[in-house]
């Protein structure tokens, strides 16, 4: 399959699913995107437009951050970092956005740090 057209498909799975979702401030969005080489979380007001918080592989308060990568190590330890900002800010219910990667592996690993961390989906 050519690269244009993957792109193309993998921008209309992302429209779909973020067409059904929305983020209030009692109840913004978790979204995550995973690149080739780094894991970006963030809590989304999108009525708004603003980031609550947010954690990053590239974060500087992230211990170790050289060593990470886009993997279900780092995932587990990025959602640990994203549920401590979500707490600080007083944040306890999230809408997940898992922005078109499906539901396993290192986005399950996030999600199940971050649920046992407390937040609610």
């Amino acid at each position: 399959m050519r690269s244009d057209k993957k792109k193309e498909l993998l921008q209309r799975r992302r429209w779909r699913i973020r067409k059904k979702l929305y983020g209030t401030v009692e109840r913004p969005r978790l979204s995550v995107r995973f690149t080739g080489k780094n894991i970006h979380v963030q809590f989304i007001d999108d009525e708004a437009g603003v980031t609550l918080a947010s954690a990053s592989t590239l974060n500087k308060l992230t211990p170790d951050r050289e060593k990470l990568g886009a993997n279900v190590k780092s995932a587990i330890i990025v959602g640990k970092l994203a549920a401590e900002a979500a707490k600080s800010k007083g944040i306890a219910k999230v809408v997940f956005d898992r922005s078109a990667a499906k539901y396993h592996g290192k986005v399950k690993a996030l999600a199940d740090v971050v649920r046992e961390a407390g937040l609610n989906f």
